[in-house]
């Protein structure tokens, strides 16, 4: 079976305030976009096999195999499955680029054990599965626009229709850690609620939409700033960086084509879907 793990992008990002456990409450709105990895799932045929099979294409996956959520997902459900599976990801998606890439992996790999192998897990299931991944990860199981809080792992509906606009996202391959993003972030309640702020015409977003990570980070990577500006330039009607970056997207009205613009950078551009 083979399935598109797809990107998300933050509108909107309120660090409000550090919990006791060491993580951080934020609010934001988790939106997809369709620039996607490759995954596939097929149950092993070696009537041997006793532990998952785990090959990846595409960009390099930092780290120990151990590490990577697709096979921490299926640590997590092994105890159902009898036969273990072979999993091929290709990676697209730039990684440490706030676009939660490695969570969709995760999460899709979850989604696809559980049609795979006939599991039946529901939904509220596999986000708790999902949760033990990562904050973000129980977001790309339902996989559609939400406003999240507490620690980015809890949801509720939230009416925000982009369908139609033109988004342009732009990497400039400069990888920020989390550790390193929070790390120069006081955090503080918003002037205008997010959701308020969201209700209003994307034309007023500009001034009253904001990424807290931005304030320390595009003084300290003058480049990320420097793409902001040049989708603002381009005619975007609102630019931001997306959660801890690097990545920064561009809303537009119409269909605009910047790769030009942008030649040493990884790009992606197309319409909402969602």
């Amino acid at each position: 079976m083979l399935t598109f793990p797809n990107a998300k992008i933050n509108i909107g990002l309120n660090i409000t305030e550090k919990r006791s456990d060491g993580f951080h409450n934020i609010e934001s709105v988790f939106y997809p976009v369709e620039w996607c990895d490759a995954l596939e799932i097929i149950p092993n045929q070696n009537p041997d096999a006793t532990n998952a099979v785990f090959q990846s294409s595409g960009l390099a996956i930092p780290g120990n195999e151990s590490s990577n959520l697709c096979l921490k997902a299926w640590n997590l459900l092994q105890d159902l499955i009898s036969v273990p599976p072979m999993i091929h990801l290709h990676k697209v998606i730039p990684m440490g680029a706030g676009l939660g890439g490695g969570s969709a992996d995760g999460a899709f790999t979850l989604k696809m054990l559980n049609e795979v192998y006939e599991l039946n897990l529901s939904n509220d299931a596999l986000k708790d599965f999902a949760r033990k991944l990562g904050s973000d990860c129980a977001f790309f199981i339902e996989n559609r626009p939400v406003f999240c809080f507490n620690k980015g792992d809890e949801f509720e509906d939230f009416a925000l229709d982009l369908k139609g606009k033109f988004v342009v996202l732009v990497n400039p391959d400069i990888h920020i850690s989390t550790a390193e993003a929070y790390s120069g972030v006081s955090p503080k309640r918003a002037q205008i609620a997010l959701k308020t702020a969201l209700s209003q015409p994307i034309s007023t977003w500009k001034e009253i939409v904001k990424n807290d990570f931005e304030e320390k980070l595009l003084l300290k990577y003058p480049t990320i700033a420097e793409v902001k500006e040049t989708l603002y330039q381009a005619g975007a009607v609102y630019a931001s960086m997306t959660g801890s970056g690097s990545t920064v997207y561009g809303v537009f009205d119409n269909t605009i084509d910047l790769k030009d613009r942008f030649p040493n950078f990884a790009m992606w551009q197309g319409f909402f879907k969602a």
